[in-house]
């Protein structure tokens, strides 16, 4: 194994029981919320980014001070009481930053930060996901190694395409296997931009329907395309944990069902598209077999849909913090009044705010003592 960065003293005397700061922002008294969908940019990261004019995303993320103010972090997560957070890199992906050689490095910045950041604050901090320079996949591989043996990384965050391209691509497809066989959590995140466009006529898409509607579109086409790999038949306990619930899928199941019953149908006379392995069950078996965050930002209809489609035990709490209307607090607020309302049974709440974080985490903790 890499030798990674050195585990400081102050994370290796963290206490495993954080006493709570406050009292809870409302919701329903549950215990620790571990929340595993959270964005930051740390302080020499950003740095860098800052040197690129016009990178995808600036003037959004510039625009969110929490990302970088830590105090300003802090002072939100005290409003909800026995709370955590699960870090990983706000937009732009790491493979949109420059060229295969450029991104590695970058890579290796933002991970080593992340790393320093959970240590320094393990009350606040249940770890991270690594990021990955997915346009050099070699050093991808490498830092997938580097990650897998540090405690500080619960996981490794991947995109939902790799500087436009598809995950299913070979060598992108290989990263995310190693990610499973090394029992590294996969966090999938979209990433459309404007240069997806609306229609062919048209250079950009407009009004921001890339990123409103586009981004849960594009989370389900890269489930799809990963289910049509076959990766769930050769990587049966992986986790890959999709963002804002699965996307489509929880609400658009029985048109998914029925329509892939009629695969092939609908192409060209004469022309029969076929899916790229045999796979052991119908497609709509597999995308319950993926796992999902709450970031669904103040619905509570789309929760309880989420919520029946997905098994308790594949849904972690998630909010997508700091990206909402108010810089940092309501989509927590959201999300905790959401679970409120959804009607699910205790036991399952307690999964979801904490118990499936807590019982992968353990299992990431094994794997990197086999």
């Amino acid at each position: 194994m890499i030798a990674l960065f050195a585990e400081p003293a102050a994370r290796r005397r963290a206490s495993s029981s954080i006493p709570g700061r406050s009292v809870p922002h409302g919701g329903v008294a549950t215990g620790m919320r571990i929340d595993v969908a959270t964005h930051i940019l740390p302080a020499r990261y950003f740095a860098k980014l800052e040197a690129k004019p016009g990178f995808f995303m600036a003037k959004r993320v510039k625009g969110i001070p929490c990302l970088v103010d830590l105090d300003l972090r802090f002072r939100i997560m005290d409003r909800f009481g026995e709370y955590r957070q699960v870090l990983s890199l706000a937009l732009p992906s790491i493979d949109r930053l420059g060229p295969p050689d450029a991104t590695p490095p970058l890579a290796r910045l933002a991970n080593d930060e992340l790393a320093e950041l959970v240590a320094a604050h393990p009350d606040r901090f249940a770890g991270a996901f690594g990021g990955l320079p997915l346009n050099n996949p070699d050093a991808s591989l490498r830092e997938l190694e580097r990650l897998a043996g540090h405690p500080a990384f619960f996981g490794v965050q991947i995109h939902s395409n790799v500087a436009g391209r598809p995950l299913d691509e070979p060598p992108t497809l290989r990263v995310i296997e190693e990610a499973a066989r090394l029992r590294l959590p996969v966090f999938l995140h979209p990433a459309r931009s404007a240069a997806f466009a609306d229609y062919v006529n048209e250079t950009e898409s407009r009004y921001d329907l890339w990123q409103i509607f586009g981004w849960p579109y594009e989370t389900t086409i890269a489930m799809a395309r990963l289910v049509f790999t076959g990766f769930f038949d050769r990587h049966a306990d992986a986790v890959i944990i999709t963002h804002h619930l699965g996307g489509m899928a929880p609400h658009f199941v029985g048109r998914m069902n029925g329509g892939f019953e009629q695969f092939g149908t609908r192409g060209a006379e004469g022309e029969t598209e076929r899916l790229p392995v045999p796979l052991a069950h119908p497609p709509g078996w597999y995308f319950p077999r993926f796992y999902a965050d709450t970031a669904l930002f103040g619905a509570a209809h789309a929760m309880r849909c989420g919520l029946a489609y997905f098994p308790p035990e594949r849904v972690l709490f998630g909010s997508d913090m700091p990206f909402d209307p108010e810089g940092g607090p309501r989509y927590i607020r959201d999300t905790i009044r959401d679970l409120d309302e959804s009607g699910i049974a205790p036991e399952h709440r307690r999964m979801i705010d904490e118990g499936n974080f807590r019982r992968l985490a353990a299992e990431r903790t094994r794997a990197r003592s086999a």
